[in-house]
């Protein structure tokens, strides 16, 4: 199965082994997981979510075990046997142990990345150019190669979100009409919908050492937001990446009860280009998630220069 097909299941997976520790594979999971299925997730890298920083990761795979998901890390799919719905049994190879085991279930879900799907309708034909990853080939204004040829969503390999197809529907629609929106600069949002949520929104640490930037860091757990504990879900954390030298919101996650509500409320300040004093000097409704900003960033260090 890939996600299509496991969201149009009319009966519940006795085992559903997931391949991928991904955005997709993780949301399934738990989800399958909660319903009453047995549960085992099997990713390649080193941590769930690869793209977080390690210490999602780490909160990810705590949250996974203590709801009884098996997972299995640094671990390559050597053979699959079977049919899904009925009996599947996979050779994986564990690549920090040296070891191979059999996992069996009675379903797989693949959530292992999508390929552009543009191979063999006659692109070609067209005068439209793929880049080299199978997308159409677009510029900041979404325009193909091709005269009067536009392209948005995934197809034009823009972040595979709902929320970022739809900007680029409204990038199109007003060059269409004599504007000049683009998509340079585009602050995207990114949300992992498990229970508790992961929302991140700019740069994360992994990114901005990458990068060489330089960078102050802000963290508390959720325990010490207050709105965690009136509704009893103390788990996860907040973080926030500012500039070295500058006020400059570079990025915030938020692992946590309510955290995509959080992150738009960071998201606008960033937009706004607004320092991080402004949030920390706020006054936020008591309690609620947002109140916990002022504690989060109570803990950033004075300006270095």
């Amino acid at each position: 199965m890939t996600h299509v097909e496991a969201l149009d299941l009319d009966r519940l997976p006795q085992h559903l082994i997931v391949i991928g520790g991904g955005y997709v594979g993780l949301e399934l999971a738990q989800a399958m997981r909660r319903f009453g299925s047995q549960v085992t997730v099997i990713e390649a890298g080193p941590q769930l979510a690869g793209r977080e920083d390690p210490d999602i990761g780490a909160a990810l795979l705590e949250l996974f075990h203590d709801e009884g998901i098996a997972v299995a890390l640094e671990t390559e799919v050597r053979r699959v046997e079977g049919r899904s719905g009925h009996t599947v049994t996979l050779q994986v190879y564990a690549k920090n142990t040296h070891a191979e085991r059999v996992v069996e279930g009675t379903d797989l879900l693949v959530a292992t990345g999508r390929q552009a799907n543009t191979d063999g309708i006659g692109l070609e034909q067209t005068g439209v150019e793929l880049n080299e990853h199978g997308y159409i080939k677009v510029n900041e204004r979404l325009q193909t190669t091709a005269p009067n040829v536009w392209a948005l969503g995934d197809c034009a390999g823009s972040p595979q979100f709902t929320h970022v197809a739809f900007d680029d529907f409204r990038v199109v629609y007003d060059n269409l009409n004599g504007g000049n929106r683009t998509t340079t600069n585009r602050l995207v949002p990114f949300c992992l919908f498990t229970d508790p949520e992961l929302a991140r929104v700019g740069r994360n640490e992994s990114e901005a050492r990458r990068d060489g930037i330089a960078y102050r860091l802000a963290k508390i757990p959720m325990t010490e937001v207050l709105r965690s504990r009136t509704v009893s879900a103390p788990r996860g954390f907040l973080k926030m990446l500012i500039g070295t030298r500058s006020e400059e919101i570079l990025g915030f996650t938020a692992f946590g009860v309510e955290a995509s509500e959080l992150m738009a409320a960071v998201q606008t300040a960033m937009i706004g280009r607004l320092p991080y004093t402004m949030l920390r000097d706020a006054i936020f409704t008591h309690p609620t998630v947002s109140e916990g900003l002022i504690g989060l960033l109570a803990q950033v260090d004075g300006r270095k220069v």
